[in-house]
This record gives C-alpha cells, structure tokens and sequence, in this order.
C-alpha cells in the first residue's frame, strides 16, 4: 500500500492518538478506521452505524479464517 503525508488539524490527531491507544492502534490506523467509517456511511447514508461497524467486523473473521457456515432453519 501506498502511503502519502497529509496535513491534520492538530486536535483530530490528538483524539485519533487517545481513541488509538485506548483501541491498540496506532494513530495513523485509527484515522484510516474512522475514514473507512465515513466513506460506508456517506455510500450507504440508509445504514445505521451499528450495522457498518458489524460489516466491518464480519469482513476480519472472514479474513481471519473465523467465519462459520449458517444454516437456516
């Protein structure tokens, strides 16, 4: 992956940096996390937050090997 250096207002990285810490993340990943957040929330404005953040834990189990099979009924 490519990596570029922006600039950040000085506040959102101190909370990235608390939010990151709190989380075991660096700051920089946090930010990545917050932006995925954004960019599944302004393409899918109908979603509710909780349904996002599920999809995106359900994405690493299935990247983890973690996911089971689901029968209906």
């Amino acid at each position: 992956m490519a990596t570029a250096s922006i600039r950040l207002d000085q506040n959102l990285v101190e909370k990235a940096t608390i939010m990151a810490k709190a989380l075991n993340r660096t700051a920089p990943k946090q930010i990545e996390h917050w932006a995925k957040i954004g960019e599944m929330m302004e393409d899918n404005p109908e979603l509710p937050y909780e349904f996002v953040k599920q999809v995106i834990i359900a994405k690493a189990e299935k990247e983890a090997g973690k996911l089971e099979e689901y029968t209906f009924g």
